[in-house]
């Protein structure tokens, strides 16, 4: 059987399980739903979107109705980060919790983590959001060493990898560069040479080269790996280990689409769209053709499965028009990130006389001339967009962030 054949049958399953549940959330958008081909579920399956759940959820505190099954069911709690809204609820029985499960095996396995070789530590907070969470789980069932590192310092995370001998360390690419500012101040006894593979998630800055570039200067002896997902479908794909800064889809897992974002047409091979996603094992809280907001570029991975070049390229709705130039936030986080003395950045985000504008201002490491560093930055701006970007050094340390970094600043 086919992929794409499992993709189906997995499709035609989950149909018929929703329409003898209790889910009221899918059973009436599913009516009328052919599940015969995958190009008749795609033209007869509606889109769903984050502000539908939401909406479902204002009208049915606290979970909504997106629930196959009854709630005496679901034993596992978690909830969005709140990046692009209120947080949702999200509500996972024991087997659509090992789905995901399953899909930090392959993201492992893909990775090179070894049993029985590998200690991997966890530097994130352990707070509702799914985060590692599953990423944890997966690990302690494979059998490998999982070092939980919540509530620490950060100097108290390096230092538990060091004497824990930990080979690999999962977190955001935001809180890898963090971990490797302070781990360039240690003693050599005291830092933890020992990781070999940092697998990042969280955000986009994995597959963007100039951040992969800073997180090797950082740590030069350990490979990256990229990775990413949502809360609302879980571990979606992994990096292409053939060529960094391609993710791969988890296709036994997720039925995925890459469409225009107004039309909704399927996106050529190379072109730029939107990432939809139908849940293929994960029923006790399914998705069905979910428009993630993700805009990915369509490509194909070395083994056949369908890839996003370059990663996660920025959200749909995170675009700003400034003077009639496109601007997405991993684009800028691109350029600033190619200059090695910037530690940390911010952008911000004014309206003047109704139209957007933006300036960037710079955290930067002690150098003579820093008015050099950011005539240089403001230079490569204006070269990749055509317009003028204004950059500043900021007066005092700009934020660090754990989970999500949040760089953009919108002020009135």
């Amino acid at each position: 059987m086919s992929g794409t054949e499992r993709q189906l049958e997995k499709i035609r399953a989950l149909v018929v399980e929703i329409n003898g549940s209790g889910n009221r959330f899918y059973r009436r958008l599913l009516d009328g739903v052919d599940v015969t081909s995958l190009e008749s579920f795609v033209n007869t399956c509606p889109h769903t979107d984050k502000s539908m759940l939401a909406a479902d959820r204002i009208e049915n505190p606290p979970w909504g109705t997106n629930l196959t099954y009854p709630l005496r069911d679901y034993s596992r709690f978690v909830q969005t980060s709140g990046t692009s809204g209120p947080p949702m609820a999200w509500l996972d029985t024991r087997e659509s919790w090992g789905a995901m499960l399953d899909c930090w095996r392959v993201v492992y396995e893909k990775a090179g983590v070894q049993v029985g070789d590998d200690r991997v530590i966890f530097a994130f907070s352990f707070g509702p959001f799914l985060g590692f969470w599953t990423a944890f789980e997966a690990a302690a069932q494979m059998g490998l060493m999982a070092i939980p590192s919540g509530g620490m310092s950060s100097a108290a995370r390096l230092e538990a990898a060091h004497r824990y001998g930990a080979t690999v360390l999962c977190c955001t690419p935001t809180y890898a560069l963090r971990l490797g500012e302070i781990r360039a101040t240690l003693p050599a006894e005291q830092k933890p040479v020992e990781v070999r593979l940092i697998i990042v998630a969280g955000e986009p800055g994995g597959s963007i080269p100039s951040t992969r570039k800073r997180l090797k200067q950082l740590w030069p002896e350990t490979r990256i790996f990229d990775h990413h997902g949502l809360t609302e479908v879980g571990p979606v794909s992994y990096e292409d280990p053939d060529q960094p800064g391609r993710l791969c889809i988890i296709d036994d897992a997720y039925f995925a689409e890459i469409l225009d974002p107004e039309s909704g047409a399927e996106m050529a091979e190379g072109e730029k769209g939107e990432l939809v996603l139908t849940t293929l094992n994960r029923w006790g809280c399914p998705l069905l053709r979910y428009r993630t907001g993700d805009l990915v570029q369509k490509g194909r991975g070395t083994d056949g499965a369908l890839a996003l070049e370059g990663g996660i390229l920025g959200r749909v709705d995170d675009m700003v028009v400034v003077r009639g130039v496109n601007l997405y936030p991993g684009a800028i986080e691109g350029i600033v990130r190619g200059f090695p003395e910037v530690i940390e950045y911010q952008v911000v985000q004014r309206t003047c006389d109704h139209m957007s504008e933006v300036s960037v201002r710079l955290e930067i490491e002690s150098v003579s001339d820093p008015a050099a560093i950011v005539a240089n930055v403001e230079t490569a701006l204006r070269n990749a967009f055509g317009l003028r970007i204004p950059v500043s050094v900021a007066s005092e340390g700009l934020p660090r962030f754990e989970f999500k970094a949040r760089r953009w600043i919108k002020e009135a």
